[in-house]
């Protein structure tokens, strides 16, 4: 007897697990052993110069387990992977091709059935095949046929786990990449906000202290650009906490007069952003709102910065914050361009920008932080466009 080793590596573990992961293996050999009257079947992973069991059925002691290997020399296996051919022999001693030949005296069977086994992309895999020391009917039409559906059937089950497996490898993957870019955003826009405190703080002594007024007229430009990185960096920053699993985070308070502060402080901020635009505020908040000012004020500054961006700047952009019938609403009104109802739907997606718009014009977050921070409000934002005009209107309960 040949001695039998066990000694799998790596690249073919991955074969033998993928057979025992398909769970009609078992009851497959059963069968084979049952129709066959053979003692011992199995199912073996062959290359050029490997025979390794990946499963086996063994009645008979033929000693052959998972991940048990034989030199491939000593296999009529090899002869089956070259010539692309099924054996099957019912007896050896009275075959006219197998009575001398010198395997069957190696392991002392009489009776021999191997079936190529081919993946679904026409590559060899291995075999399918069965033993016993005395001899047996195997050469029918009707085992052939059985030995022929099983290889497809095997075959049907690596290749649905193949594709499960790199699918699965896959998206590990393209996770591991996100949370690696979205860790980076995070980091990178964390480290970014104190020199451009810096700047802006530098632009507001030039811009209070200087005589000149190219100086004044530039401090102003560092300031409302440092204004523009500052909502960049802040919706990049909430952006990758969000798809870092922490969320909007919300500091609640219920000083309608700060909300009221803060919103007018954006109004200020953007119209140093865009001196030529014309805003007109309406601002009529007299009753508590429970809600974070903080983040309403950067859902505003991000709307009205749409607002402003794609309306028509020989019109006046309107905003109106009200508190009516225990809501609180922030609309915001430009003329423009109609927003086509395919668009509107798309309008809150992440990195979403619209058809022909320069990368210039910002990263396609602002609405989506925008949305975010409705929803952790538990409010809404609607869109509506006509040739006329186009709304924004943020509505949340005040309790």
């Amino acid at each position: 007897m040949i001695p039998i080793k066990n000694a799998i590596t790596k690249n073919y573990k991955a074969d033998v697990d993928n057979i025992n992961k398909i769970p009609i293996v078992s009851k497959l050999l059963d069968i084979i052993c049952l129709n066959t009257g053979m003692g011992f079947a199995a199912i073996a992973r062959v290359t050029e110069d490997k025979w390794i069991t990946c499963a086996s059925k063994d009645n008979i002691s033929f000693g052959l387990k998972v991940g048990d290997e034989l030199p491939i020399e000593s296999t009529i296996c090899a002869q089956v992977r070259q010539q692309q051919k099924p054996i099957f022999i019912n007896n050896v001693a009275t075959s006219v091709t197998y009575a001398n030949h010198p395997v069957p005296a190696i392991y002392g069977f009489s009776s021999y059935i191997s079936v190529p086994l081919y993946k679904n992309d026409g590559s060899f895999f291995g075999t399918i095949c069965a033993i016993d020391k005395k001899a047996a009917e195997v050469d029918t039409e009707a085992i052939r046929g059985m030995f022929q559906i099983y290889a497809e059937l095997i075959a049907f089950h690596l290749e649905a786990i193949e594709a499960k497996e790199n699918a699965e490898a896959k998206l590990i993957e393209e996770q591991h990449i996100a949370e690696l870019r979205e860790q980076f955003i995070a980091i990178l826009g964390h480290d970014l906000k104190n020199p451009i405190a810096t700047t802006r703080m530098s632009a507001d002594i030039l811009m209070k202290f200087s005589k000149e007024d190219i100086v004044k007229r530039n401090a102003a430009l560092i300031k409302s650009t440092s204004i523009r990185m500052e909502g960049l960096i802040d919706n990049l920053l909430d952006f990758a906490r969000g798809r870092l699993g922490e969320g909007i985070k919300l500091n609640k308070t219920k000083d309608f007069g700060k909300l009221k502060n803060v919103i007018e402080q954006v109004i200020n901020e953007v119209e140093i952003t865009a001196p030529n635009q014309e805003i007109i505020a309406d601002i009529q908040i007299k009753n508590p709102v429970d809600c974070d000012p903080d983040r309403i004020a950067q859902l505003c500054s991000n709307l009205l910065g749409n607002a402003i961006t794609h309306g028509s700047q020989d019109t006046p952009v309107k905003l109106q914050a009200t508190c009516i019938n225990g809501e609180f609403k922030l609309e915001i009104t430009n003329k423009g361009v109609k927003i086509p109802q395919k668009v509107r739907e798309k309008l809150f997606d992440p990195f979403y920008r619209r058809e022909g718009e320069e990368a210039k014009k910002g990263l396609g977050l602002g609405l989506y932080i925008a949305s975010e921070i409705a929803l952790a409000h538990d409010g809404n934002i609607n869109v509506t466009s006509s040739d006329k005009e186009t709304v924004f209107s943020f509505v949340m309960p005040t309790q």
